[in-house]
């Protein structure tokens, strides 16, 4: 009993919830972050390595790693696992020729020992374009459906414009895993 009132208060107590942003590059995943932190667009160059920024939503502490996405850097992207709690899934919706990728790379993702645990918020990019596909196909086609061990939502959004991106997304993800206590255990 008394390890279990241990881990609950430790999950209550603890306030810093570790996020990874990955994606595809050029998906946006630069720019959501920076929409999440200053609430405006900021001139971009494709990411090399990592940014990481600390996001306070309510009291609570977000950790936010924001990750190279071309294709020599995917590799790297499970040194970026070690607690982390939610992936932030950025999908660029016009882009269909690499839908399949984004598919491999999140299942890859969702196998990982390390991520066992993570929520998953998907952002389907770039609703603005025209041609774009909508969240719906997006999650269609990447089969969301069939996830069953981590919780997850898509989300429309324009990176651009902040359009479906807020600091309550985090907040979302924080209550998906409250939900969800079985994960401690």
């Amino acid at each position: 009993m008394g390890l279990i009132f241990a881990k609950l208060w430790s999950f209550f107590c603890n306030q810093e919830h570790k996020v990874i942003i990955v994606g595809l590059d050029n998906a946006g995943k630069t720019t959501i972050l920076y929409q999440f932190l200053m609430n405006e667009v900021v001139h971009t160059s494709p990411t090399i390595g990592s940014n990481v920024e600390e996001i306070v939503v309510k009291k609570t502490h977000f950790l936010m790693w924001d990750i190279g996405g071309q294709e020599s850097l995917r590799s790297s992207w499970n040194t970026y696992y070690s607690n982390t709690e939610f992936i932030i899934l950025v999908v660029d919706s016009t882009d269909r020729e690499r839908l399949a990728i984004s598919k491999e790379e999140l299942y890859r993702m969702l196998a990982h020992e390390d991520l066992r645990k993570a929520a998953v918020l998907i952002f389907a990019n770039k609703q603005d374009m025209k041609g774009c596909m909508s969240a719906a196909e997006i999650s269609k086609y990447l089969t969301l459906s069939s996830i069953k061990d981590h919780p997850w939502h898509i989300q429309s959004c324009c990176a651009l414009t902040g359009e479906g991106i807020d600091a309550l997304q985090l907040d979302s993800l924080d209550t998906y895993l409250t939900w969800d206590l079985s994960v401690l255990f």
